[in-house]
């Protein structure tokens, strides 16, 4: 009797869960549409407001002040807070520039755009063009984190992209259509991720992820003066493919809606005693440039997740 009690049980949850992430899945594509009928600036900027005011009521606020306190111990309440609301403030901002992504305008040549970039960043995106060996490109959750991967392509830089499908099927499908054909070759974590990327390497296809959250598997290095786990994979894939390693990233400007998008020279990797990548040691260094990137723009990074375990 208690065996089938259980059971039951545990279909009643199933089902409920199911239920739930549907009406969950639903909410937020009707969201989507809704923005995605207004003027873009118009909804970052009234969610930004939102985000600012409802953030700090947020679970989420306590593990970004901890983060904070822990990265910058010289800096008062008061410029930990600024820096908050500014998180939440670009979060919010995040949500409603999602729904207009194929309409962001990026400009190659530096004039009035969404995103525009400096010649120093044409010219690495020609070598990297013309280049004898892939790339493997690294982003942070900075400032608007789709971008990169949008302004890779639009200047002509096919890649395939890693990324990770929200965990709620709904949505996961509306933000694939949203993706899909903006981004690439869009390739799911997972495990044939790596096999997948590698491969596009050894074809001559460049590769782009995210690498700045917490992996339980993944190799010690240090940020901000303290441990924390890094994804290895794209240190891995340096070390089996001998490709280019470099950082892209976008900066949000202080009008809150026009983004300046840059990117980092190939990295030089560090070697083991047989000549061959080392995996930590580049997942260190870039560790340390995704660093520098937030250190120049603290409330652009994405505080609320706990990178340190």
């Amino acid at each position: 009797m208690k065996l089938a009690y259980t059971r039951f049980a545990l279909r009643v949850r199933r089902g409920f869960k199911a239920a739930f992430n549907q009406v969950v899945g639903w909410i937020a594509i009707a969201v989507l549409h809704t923005i995605r009928r207004g003027e873009r600036t118009r909804f970052a900027n009234a969610s930004g407001r939102f985000m600012r005011a409802v953030g700090p009521w947020l679970p989420k606020h306590r593990v970004g002040r901890a983060n904070l306190i822990a990265a910058f111990p010289e800096k008062s309440a008061a410029e930990i807070d600024q820096i908050l609301g500014g998180v939440w403030d670009n979060l919010g901002r995040v949500a409603a520039e999602f729904a207009h992504l194929d309409r962001l305008w990026i400009d190659p040549a530096g004039g009035p755009a969404d995103v525009a970039c400096d010649p120093a960043t044409l010219k690495q995106i020609e070598d990297i063009r013309r280049a004898p060996r892939p790339t493997a490109a690294f982003a942070a959750h900075l400032a608007n984190w789709e971008l990169p991967a949008l302004a890779a392509t639009r200047l002509g830089i096919h890649a395939s992209m890693l990324y990770r499908p929200p965990s709620v099927p709904a949505v996961a499908d509306a933000v694939l259509s949203i993706r899909a054909g903006l981004m690439g070759t869009l390739v799911p974590s997972g495990f044939g991720a790596p096999l997948r990327l590698a491969n596009a390497l050894q074809r001559g296809e460049h590769v782009a992820m995210l690498v700045d959250q917490h992996e339980f598997r993944g190799v010690d290095v240090t940020f901000f003066g303290r441990t924390c786990k890094a994804n290895p994979l794209i240190g891995q894939l340096a070390r089996h493919t001998n490709c280019f390693v470099r950082g892209i990233r976008v900066v949000r400007l202080p009008d809150g809606n026009t983004f300046w998008g840059e990117m980092t020279d190939p990295l030089d990797l560090p070697r083991d005693a047989e000549g061959l990548v080392d995996v930590q040691g580049t997942m260190q260094a870039i560790t340390t440039v995704i660093e520098g990137w937030v250190r120049e723009h603290p409330e652009q990074w994405l505080w609320l997740h706990r990178r340190w375990r």
